[in-house]
């Protein structure tokens, strides 16, 4: 029998952390913000979630819109502040101006993580190379997936690069598991699960109102039965 598929889904409260695990989900992306497509969230909401729920959940660190670091300090206080909200597990990834991973502040977030496991976000979609990205950060500690639509532009043009790089697993860079999401849709996943993708992301799929609704336990379990288990 195949392993089961993961599937990750954002939640904003402890309302949507209850309804994903009710509707399958194996683990949650812990956010805040949705317009500037997910910040780090309150401690006291984390706090929450990991005592109403028992799946994994992952945090973000990332204190504003886009890509750049910022003041590294203040993003290493907030992966502090996390950890002692109960966080064990984190979403982060940092572009210079070049758009290229930003080593030195991956480097000072890890740190203040100690060897916690984490996942390097969409980021790696607006890279200017996102092989360099793969091979920069392939020995990282801590890192163990990739969260990516395979293009800036969503999965609908990614596919493509997300079943070339489901067929590299195992070389060097590309140990991680592939996390696929970005505009992720149910029609999307028979072709991925073919190519060898084994972890999917859902966001607005997962809430019929929108961002402004929470997420529904039903539509989590439709994701779940597609995907198996």
């Amino acid at each position: 029998m195949s392993k089961r598929a993961v599937l990750e889904v954002i939640a904003l409260d402890v309302e949507d952390a209850v309804a994903a695990q009710a509707g399958g989900a194996d683990r949650l992306e812990l956010v805040t913000d949705m317009a500037a497509d997910g910040l780090t969230p309150a401690a006291s909401t984390v706090t929450a979630i990991r005592a109403a729920v028992d799946i994994p959940a992952r945090v973000m660190i990332r204190l504003a819109d886009g890509f750049a670091a910022g003041a590294v300090e203040r993003l290493v206080a907030a992966a502090r502040e996390m950890r002692e909200a109960g966080a064990e597990e984190f979403v982060l990834g940092f572009l210079d101006a070049d758009g290229q991973v930003d080593l030195a502040a991956v480097e000072r977030v890890a740190a203040e993580l100690e060897g916690c496991r984490w996942t390097f976000h969409r980021a790696i979609d607006h890279a200017t190379d996102r092989d360099a990205v793969r091979k920069q950060l392939a020995d990282f500690p801590g890192l163990d997936t990739y969260l990516t639509a395979g293009s800036a532009e969503g999965v609908d043009v990614g596919v493509s690069v997300l079943c070339a790089e489901a067929a590299r697993r195992g070389e060097p860079g590309y140990g991680q598991q592939l996390l696929v999401g970005g505009g992720l849709r149910l029609e999307h996943v028979p072709g991925l699960l073919d190519a060898g993708v084994d972890a999917f992301h859902i966001g607005g799929a997962a809430r019929p109102e929108g961002w402004t609704g929470p997420v529904s336990a039903e539509a989590v379990a439709r994701w779940r039965t597609v995907l198996g288990g």
